[in-house]
């Protein structure tokens, strides 16, 4: 089942410099039914592609299934060492030596997709990101992720990084189906720490009715990602996108995708497990930072944005405006009580991570 391209959410120039740099008209896609696991609508769900901070959904589900096993519990310590301080933003600034508990360092990946953080909950579960790496990819073999590979706990770029929209749906479903328990640490909708508000990336939360969930990533090569969920009269859809040029590009996609899937019966669609590729799939991710990281692009996003910076949304499903403030959960160092893994801890050395050609302030947040 192949749907039709969507609209880009774009400026005529945006789709010009898209066009000139060789980039798919759209990116990858695909909408599934939580519940019955059917996928309503896909686009180059096996097309390869770097996941950036989408990258923490695993990271995240690794502590969870660690909790499950009896590893550790919501309260053992996230220890921030050297090399985890050192990582770039998105972070949250925390001194080496630093100690938080595994609950308040899931809300911080989800909300503020700080790498410092991510970084620490490797560190303090296996010893260091190597080994973590080889678990992310574990459980990315025992669910079936056949197209992703990761290297690192983060998202930040790593040529070897790489993933597709289909892996993502099904990695994002086990989040959903296999640990209910955890649902609500998608749907946060701003951390306060140090008295400072922290709003959550994803724009459908508090603008789309009924969003729950569940994670934003961004890169200069990767694009503007999200998964996004959403559920309306006891059915629960889950829409990917990947690979949007913009942050309203990809809120403004989800948003369609989820009100298109809310109406579709989806009786006769095929199930996610059933997906195939059709052969065509590019032999490497798609590096968008000719694209993304471009003066010319930053130009024409703020040009089109008006000198107020308004985001500019165009999906009928999107609220202009928060339907209200959102309502913060308070994270803070301390209160580390529970069992602490017995790993070895190696001294990584920081080794530096390019930055992006060109990435205002506002877009280098991880999210």
């Amino acid at each position: 089942m192949r749907r039709p391209l969507f609209r880009r959410t774009l400026s005529a120039g945006l789709a010009v410099l898209l066009a000139g740099a060789g980039a798919a008209h759209a990116g990858p896609a695909v909408l599934v039914d939580l519940g019955t696991g059917k996928v309503l609508e896909h686009e180059d769900a096996f097309a390869p592609w770097y996941p950036a901070s989408l990258t923490k959904l695993m990271t995240t589900f690794v502590l969870f299934r660690a909790i499950k096993a009896g590893e550790i519990t919501l309260s053992s310590p996230v220890r921030i060492s050297e090399r985890a301080a050192k990582e770039p933003p998105s972070k949250m600034g925390y001194k080496p030596g630093s100690v938080l508990t595994v609950d308040n360092a899931i809300k911080i990946l989800m909300v503020k997709s700080a790498n410092d953080v991510a970084t620490a909950v490797a560190e303090s579960l296996t010893g260091s990101r190597a080994a973590f790496a080889r678990r992310m990819n574990e459980e990315a073999r025992r669910l079936g992720m056949t197209g992703t590979h990761f290297v690192n706990p983060h998202g930040l770029h790593a040529d070897a990084q790489v993933t597709n929209a289909r892996d993502l749906a099904v990695l994002a479903m086990a989040m959903r189906n296999e640990f209910p328990e955890y649902a609500h640490y998608y749907s946060i909708e701003a951390l306060t720490a140090d008295n400072k508000l922290i709003e959550n990336h994803n724009d459908l939360i508090l603008r789309f009715a009924g969003a729950d969930g569940m994670k934003t990533g961004y890169t200069c090569p990767s694009g503007f990602n999200l998964v996004a969920s959403a559920t309306r009269r006891g059915r629960s859809l889950l829409a990917v996108v990947i690979g949007e040029p913009t942050v309203e590009a990809r809120a403004d996609k989800a948003a369609n995708m989820l009100a298109r899937g809310f109406e579709t019966p989806g009786d006769t669609a095929p199930y996610l497990g059933q997906l195939r590729p059709t052969g065509k799939e590019p032999a490497s991710a798609v590096n968008l930072r000719p694209v993304i990281c471009t003066q010319e692009h930053w130009k024409a996003v703020t040009e089109a944005r008006g000198p107020q910076g308004k985001p500019l949304y165009t999906s009928p499903h999107l609220s202009r405006q928060p339907l209200r403030e959102p309502q913060a959960v308070a994270v803070a160092l301390g209160g580390a009580t529970g069992p602490a893994p017995d790993v070895p801890h190696y001294a990584d050395v920081p080794i530096p991570t390019p930055r992006p050609d060109y990435a205002p302030e506002a877009m280098a947040q991880g999210g």
